[in-house]
């Protein structure tokens, strides 16, 4: 898979997670919502992604309207434990902790293709290690710190209390006294680690589920497969994005250009593109408008370049595919987006 930070996406469960909780921390989420462009669908279906790179943009405002540099934290407080994920039934049904935690590892990507959380076990010390593909994890500051905190509330929750973190790493520095963190986490917390992560007695990970049921763990995997299959369908559109990312400029990229690039054949491509539900010639069309619509808001490029680097020989060409895209011509798009970006944020 090509994993480049445009294209490493997010489950929606994450905003649906947060999203009750500011709301319930009187946060205005109107305003959080329209400067990250969180939409409906977002809030209301658990199949839908988001590209990762967004969460930046949002923890940035989050801080920013509620003005708490531990707002992750305080709002991890109030996220509730069960959502209904898959994951959360597999990890139910298993017959130990241990077994539970690994095998919801497994099916990490169904949460975000960002992050790599690995369970090592040293005797009796167990750690649940993370990092952030891409990102500097200073920018992820209250994502990393919600998420543990989330997680040590979720592990309690199954073990009956029984789970206790000893001691916790993170990468960032620390944005308030260590002895307000401790008191949060209830363990040892320390920052500007090399190795960031989640200590826990191993002894743990042979406590018993009280909810084990065999028949249930056998279905709930076979969903979270099925889940799984259905994201890394999606894999080839990536690597079709990105390699068409990397010779448009030159002109009209072909499937058959394509399908060398990525060492297949072109019947090949096009069969599994088909198992995406998309062809070729629609993930050529939406990346040439995401294309021209970020160089038309982000950068003073002329109509004209933004013609020759999306890969089209003629701008009425051009013309035509995007006003069937946005409903607009270029330059009204780009009026447009700059009006709105010179908009001064509502007042919170």
């Amino acid at each position: 898979m090509t994993d480049t930070a445009l294209d490493l996406q997010d489950s929606s469960f994450v905003v649906q997670l947060v999203y009750p909780a500011m709301v319930e921390l009187g946060l205005d989420v109107e305003l959080i919502a329209e400067r990250c462009h969180i939409t409906p669908d977002l809030l209301q279906s658990s199949q839908v992604r988001y590209p990762h790179a967004a969460q930046h943009k949002f923890w940035q405002v989050v801080e920013e309207v509620s003005g708490d540099p531990l707002i992750g934290l305080h709002l991890a407080e109030k996220m509730a434990i069960h959502k209904g994920q898959v994951w959360e039934y597999l990890f139910l049904s298993s017959p130990t902790f241990g077994h539970g935690l690994r095998r919801t590892l497994d099916f990490q990507r169904l949460v975000s293709d960002a992050s790599d959380w690995q369970l090592e076990v040293d005797d009796d010390d167990a750690c649940l290690r993370v990092q952030y593909t891409h990102s500097d994890n200073a920018e992820l500051r209250h994502l990393s710190e919600a998420s543990m905190y989330y997680m040590i509330r979720y592990f309690q929750t199954l073990t009956q209390d029984g789970f206790v973190p000893t001691r916790i790493g993170f990468s960032h520095p620390a944005a308030a006294p260590l002895t307000e963190y401790a008191a949060l986490y209830g363990c040892e917390v320390a920052f500007e680690q090399a190795e960031p992560g989640l200590h826990f007695p191993a002894r743990i990970l042979e406590e018993p589920s009280s909810r084990a049921e065999p028949e249930l763990l056998r279905l709930h995997e076979q969903l979270a497969n099925e889940r799984l299959a259905k994201l890394e369908k999606q894999d080839v559109v990536i690597e079709v994005r990105s390699a068409i990312a990397e010779i448009l400029e030159r002109g009209q990229p072909e499937l058959t250009d394509i399908a060398e690039r990525l060492g297949i054949s072109p019947r090949v491509l096009r069969s599994r593109l088909t198992e995406a539900d998309t062809s070729f010639n629609q993930v050529l069309s939406d990346y040439r408008c995401y294309l021209a619509k970020r160089l038309l808001s982000r950068t003073e490029e002329s109509v004209g370049d933004v013609v020759y680097l999306t890969g089209f020989s003629e701008p009425s060409t051009f013309y035509r595919a995007f006003k069937r895209w946005t409903n607009m011509t270029p330059v009204e798009y780009r009026e447009y987006k700059s009006r709105q970006m010179a908009e001064p944020p509502k007042a919170s």
